[in-house]
Parts: structure tokens; sequence; C-alpha cells
């Protein structure tokens, strides 16, 4: 963890910290209207449950389109649905990015309470289900690379500690660990997406997980998604409160993808 580059000594409360940083209040506060916002959409009453399992679609495709393969959202629909569809080119060879990010989005909802109580073997697990088509050694498949293993632990036994800090803050801080301390040789953007999305699912922000801050971060561009990693990556309170701004816009964006899933529903 860096509570250092906030500023303050080792083992403090790095989400609080953070929380405090200049800028951070006010780009948390835009995030959770936006998405309490969503939640007050009228089509949710009924429709809830398919507006989540949208959302878990919409989420793969944007985070695979992060890692590189930036596929329509239909050929996506196809692909997560291929085993209950004839045969079509489309589907039967999606890229193994899109697999796994499709693998992933399936399982959030079971790896709730996991990651809640032991988000080192739900981290493990998201690896497992993202890189099995990209590694050459399934041993390797929910191992952290070695360097990376003591920064994993810090952030795992932070998730575990109390804390007031805001769902999002947390949130950011897990995707920014995860991402800057290159967790794992392959797919750790799907994993620390994944991580991101049940925190803030698990801590209150978005219970019913009908947002989508993945398809935010592809709006807001590669580019300020990379230069956001790296301002975080250099550490500093500018660095890391930029990166939440970043992440807090992602939300925002993703509240307004959620509406309009909400609106085609209701539109029949």
């Amino acid at each position: 963890m860096r509570s250092r580059d906030a500023g303050h000594a080792e083992g403090s409360d790095v989400f609080t910290l953070v929380a405090g940083l200049p800028g951070v209040v006010t780009a948390v506060e835009l995030a959770r209207r936006a998405v309490d916002d969503l939640r007050g959409h009228r089509v949710l009453r009924r429709y809830s449950e398919r507006v989540s399992r949208e959302s878990a679609l919409r989420g793969a495709r944007a985070s695979a389109a992060l890692e590189g393969p930036d596929l329509p959202l239909e050929v996506v629909r196809r692909t997560a649905t291929a085993d209950r569809l004839p045969a079509d080119p489309l589907s039967s060879a999606p890229d193994p990015v899109v697999q796994g990010a499709l693998r992933v989005a399936a399982e959030v909802a079971a790896l709730q309470p996991v990651w809640a109580q032991a988000p080192a073997q739900a981290l493990a697990r998201l690896h497992t289900l993202a890189a099995a088509g990209l590694v050459r050694d399934p041993d390797n498949l929910g191992r952290p690379v070695p360097g990376a293993v003591d920064r994993m632990r810090a952030l795992t036994e932070a998730l575990l500690a109390p804390t007031q800090a805001p769902a999002l803050v947390v949130a950011a801080v897990v995707h920014g660990e995860l991402m800057t301390m290159g967790a794992f040789r392959v797919g750790t953007g799907l994993v620390a997406r994944a991580a991101a999305r049940l925190t803030v699912i698990g801590r209150g922000l978005d219970p019913a997980a009908i947002s989508v801050p993945e398809v935010g971060h592809v709006e807001l561009g590669r580019p300020a998604y990379d230069a956001a990693v790296q301002a975080y990556a250099d550490g500093g309170p500018d660095g890391i409160a930029a990166w939440v701004g970043h992440c807090a816009q992602a939300v925002v964006l993703g509240a307004r993808e959620g509406v309009a899933v909400c609106e085609a529903i209701q539109r029949g």
C-alpha cells in the first residue's frame, strides 16, 4: 500500500487518507449522486436483475476493450450466449481476452462474499477466470508475480480492516494498486476492474450492480486511463487524487450507461 505517498506514515488507514486528499470529496459526491439517480429509476422496480445482467455484459465488453479487443456489443452478446445458439462465425471464435472478461463477469455475484471475507482468494479466482486462455502454464493461474506478493498482502489486509472511507475511494485504491503493482503476468487489468466492481457493490455504492464504470473508462479514453494509472503509480497526493477523480468520472459515465439500459428496457 502507498500511505507514505499520501503524506502519512505506514500503518494508517490508507483509504481514509486518500479520501481526504484535495478534490476527492467533491469527485466522490458527484459520483454518488449519479449512482443514486440511477438507483431511483422506475424500471428497476421490476427489472433490476435484467439491468444487472446487461450491466455485467457491457462491463465485460468495455473491460476487454481496455486491453485491446474492442468488439461490438452484439458480437460480445453472441459470444456470451454461444452455448445456447446455433454456430455463428462471430461467436465461435471470440478473442481470449473477451472470453476471460465474460467469465469474470459471470462470477462476480458469486464472488461477493469471498471478496468480503477473503479478498486474496477472490483475486486468485478472478485471475484464474480472466487468464485461463492467456497463459501457457496453468500453474501460473491465480498466482501473483513474486514482486507483487508483499504489496498484494498489504492491500488485502487493508481491505479487511475497518475504514470510514467511501466505497468509491476504496475501489479506486484497489484498482490502482493492482494495476501499478503488476499483480499478474497477464490479465491484471481484467482482474483490477472486476475487483473495483466487487468493491462498489459490496460497500454499498451500487449494491444491485446496475452501473457500468468500465464503460465510463472506455468513454474517457485509453490514453486518459493510462495517464491516470501512471499518475497513481508516480505517487504523491496530486497523482493519487487525480486517479480517484478519474475513477469518479468513470462512475458518473457508468451510471449514465445504466440509465440508458433502463430506458432501453422501458421502450421495450
